[in-house]
């Protein structure tokens, strides 16, 4: 708990030292994930699936510094082989550049949340007699990630993300609740204007 109030305090001091003429940025980000679920207790094969994000962003720059914060709303799949969940994903980074005013590369990292659009609400695992998941409708975890900005326009990147919440859960096995959490890599592209 210390650790997410210890960052909204960087994010909302970064916000208030954000000069008014920071460099904001509006664009379109997508991209292809690679994720899978981390069980507590081995019930599933959790094996990768390959979903899509997209969505818009925005970015806001502090003006020759180089740090500043970048912030979209996805439409986001994820899930494993076997079950395939849909979200509206809002991940907020803080972002630092670095390199030639042409081409920067750039270190992100921050919180997402995530909120349940579309997939099965309670699954029933083959081959487990009586044993069920259901999918929660919230997720939040943290995102890190490194890129390439390419002429102040075009950003390439790739992120993990670690979820923090249970998105998983299910019956009691050996008195060992199932619950797992979602993790998974992204490799996008983003279009800033």
């Amino acid at each position: 708990m210390k650790k997410i109030v210890g960052i909204a305090l960087v994010f909302l001091m970064t916000l208030i030292i954000i000069p008014v003429n920071a460099q904001i940025g509006f664009g379109i980000k997508g991209g292809v994930n690679i994720s899978s679920v981390h069980f507590n207790n081995e019930i599933v094969s959790s094996d990768n699936i390959t979903g899509f994000n997209i969505g818009p962003m925005v970015e806001i720059m502090v003006p020759y510094v180089g740090v500043g914060v970048d912030a979209a709303i996805l439409y986001s799949q994820k899930g494993m082989a076997a079950l395939t969940t849909d979200y509206i994903d809002v991940p907020v980074n803080f972002k630092w550049k670095f390199g030639l005013p042409v081409i920067k590369g750039y270190f992100a990292a921050g919180p997402y949340v995530g909120f349940k659009i579309d997939g099965e609400k309670i699954w029933k695992i083959p081959a487990k007699v009586n044993t069920e998941l259901e999918t929660k409708s919230f997720a939040a975890g943290v995102n890190v990630g490194l890129g390439v900005e390419v002429l102040r326009h075009i950003q390439v990147g790739f992120n993990y993300g670690l979820g923090l919440t249970n998105n998983y859960s299910g019956a009691y096995i050996e008195d060992k609740r199932i619950e797992g959490k979602q993790r998974g890599w992204a490799i996008s592209a983003a279009i800033l204007f």
